[in-house]
């Protein structure tokens, strides 16, 4: 398999392939760009089957890339007896750090403090206890240390900025941690590789029907606004929160429907809090993770219906004042609002039906095929994406079985590394003669390794042939300009928000939130996407309006009127776009 980039030239092939499906239908077509989508088409090509994935935007530019960045099986899941599914998302987890992605994800430690003798440390044990056992007997344990506990003076020295009287022990575990907007960009591009005809920036405006089979789909390319159909055999609905919405263009009532919950983190830097390990912390509500998050902290989250706009859900002043209320009370110097550099929030897919409160409601999958020739999956977790994904092409795969005349293979996603796994142990450990080969230091290089595994090869080649690509960003300079160019080279990123929120994240590490470098990357940017100066000026002034929106919805008091402030930033287009054809 040789890797294969996501830059201009080949979405532009991809969107020729898919064109050219009238006489020769592609055997699945996933809608949506998503961690859940993006394994779909991993998961179809890999089984051999001609494949295609659309995107309405960017690639994990909804709920997944707005995630707590944790793959985990879910403590409170286990305390809730879902037993199955943190099981389910252990194993998961542990393929992701070994095998499927240990370039993006790796172990973080968190703290569970205890806030009373005797009891709580053997009811809170007891849980952690299985918690590591049910990895360690799924015989896929490695790469994740086992718990261990702690006195009150040993949690200190872990956590200096605990208060003293917040806790009286605390018991130590590990989970994985990913950036899940580049893992989910990854996969995507992963399946790309694997021969799927990739496309972000296509929406999906209605079904194709032949009688009461779905037959494909019509898009519209919004960049250049030129709509048409795609033809397929089988439609996976893999929208997430939006699934009602694409069950809707099929003109008929899902099997199940999807409730939004919004969830809000907070991003401060890493000096403001005082430690070496993360806290998992119980609410009223349900749980708040304080994360380590390279030179900051992500903070959060919340858990609230939502029923407002799905594109950009937005925080309020409440959900900012939640979090920090809650996370002040067990540290010595309490957070203020002057310390949050970003804020972001996302939206979890739930099914509906279990429970009036969303924290309550499972967070199963469920697939559904009531429509000839178009499968439904909805619901799940992050972490378990790789199942969500299996379940659904299964379904898909079981229709097809007749059309193609043979026996679809079954799902091999297990054993296929994503782009960049494979070799990143090696190459790890060779790290500073690669530092020293590049010209970088160590730090640099072992960044771009967490960044991009195997593949760094690349970006150092872009450096190699212009060495200013080597200097970091003026305003941001945890990232270097190769970075910049690369995500538009071969990561299909097509706009300036698509490089500052998703393939860097800029967008919430800086106080500025990303607005004194976005002159300097949309230059950077302008070459390899062919922008003039008329879309340079557009994409910038479109980033500081969509900062200064989101600034604003983050003073109102509640949702609705943060809401209002955040849609006052409405999304770029290009400058020109040529008449819609039918």
């Amino acid at each position: 398999m040789r890797p294969v980039a996501l830059g201009p030239r080949q979405r532009a092939a991809a969107l020729d392939a898919l064109r050219a499906t009238t006489d020769e239908p592609l055997d699945v077509l996933v809608i949506g760009g998503g961690v859940v989508g993006s394994g779909c088409a991993l998961d179809a090509a890999t089984r051999g089957l001609v494949t295609g994935l659309v995107e309405a935007r960017d690639f994990a530019s909804g709920t997944s890339s707005r995630s707590s960045k944790l793959i985990h099986g879910g403590l409170r899941y286990l305390e809730m007896l879902d037993v199955a599914l943190v099981a389910e998302a252990l194993a998961e987890r542990s393929l992701l750090v070994e095998t499927l992605a240990p370039h993006l994800v790796e172990p973080v430690p968190f703290l569970y403090p205890l806030t009373h003798r005797g009891w709580e440390r053997v009811y809170a044990g007891t849980g952690v206890a299985m918690y590591d056992s049910m990895a360690w007997l799924s015989g896929q344990s490695r790469g994740v240390p086992r718990h261990r506990h702690l006195s009150r003076r040993g949690a200190l020295r872990r956590m200096p900025a605990l208060r003293k009287d917040a806790l009286v022990g605390a018991i130590e575990y590990y989970d994985g941690q990913v950036d899940d907007a580049r893992h989910t960009m990854t996969l995507a591009r992963t399946a790309a590789s694997y021969g799927a005809h990739v496309a972000s920036r296509t929406r999906v405006t209605g079904m194709l029907r032949e009688g009461e089979r779905v037959t494909g789909v019509e898009v519209v390319d919004l960049e250049s606004g030129e709509s048409f159909a795609i033809h397929a055999a089988q439609v996976v609905n893999a929208t997430g929160v939006w699934t009602d919405e694409t069950q809707a263009l099929a003109a008929e009532r899902g099997q199940f429907h999807v409730r939004a919950s919004k969830g809000v983190h907070l991003v401060v830097p890493r000096d403001r809090i005082h430690g070496e390990s993360g806290l998992i912390l119980r609410t009223e509500r349900s749980v708040l993770f304080v994360i380590p998050w390279k030179r900051h902290w992500i903070i959060g989250t919340t858990d609230t219906d939502w029923s407002l706009s799905k594109d950009h859900p937005a925080a309020s002043r409440r959900d900012i004042d939640y979090i920090l209320d809650h996370v002040n009370t067990v540290l010595v110097t309490p957070l203020t609002p002057d310390d949050v550099e970003g804020v972001y929030a996302g939206l979890r897919p739930l099914l509906e039906g279990e429970s009036e409160a969303t924290s309550q409601l499972s967070r199963e999958h469920a697939v559904s095929h009531s429509v000839p020739g178009l499968v439904v999956v909805a619901g799940g977790k992050y972490t378990t994406y790789r199942v969500m994904a299996r379940d659904a092409v299964d379904a898909a795969a079981n229709a097809l079985d007749v059309r193609l005349a043979r026996s679809i293979p079954p799902c091999v996603t297990e054993r296929v590394p994503l782009l960049g796994a494979d070799g990143f142990g090696a190459l790890w450990n060779r790290r500073r003669l690669l530092a020293r080969s590049a010209g970088l230091h160590v730090a640099r290089i072992e960044h771009l390794l967490r960044r991009y595994g195997t593949m760094v090869t690349e970006v150092l080649d872009l450096i190699a042939a212009d060495p200013s690509l080597g200097d970091p960003l003026g305003a941001s300079d945890d990232y270097l300009r190769a970075e910049v160019v690369y995500a538009v080279t071969h990561e299909g990123a097509r706009h300036l928000d698509d490089v500052l929120t998703r393939r860097t994240r800029i967008s919430i590490e800086t106080f500025d939130r990303g607005t004194d470098c976005c002159a300097e990357v949309a230059a950077l940017i302008a070459g390899p996407l062919g922008w003039g100066p008329e879309q340079i000026e557009r994409e910038i002034e479109h980033y500081v309006a969509r900062v200064d929106a989101e600034r604003q919805s983050q003073t109102m008091p509640d949702d609705e009127t943060a809401d209002a402030a955040r849609m006052g930033a409405a999304d770029v287009v290009p400058v020109a776009r040529p008449a819609q054809t039918p």
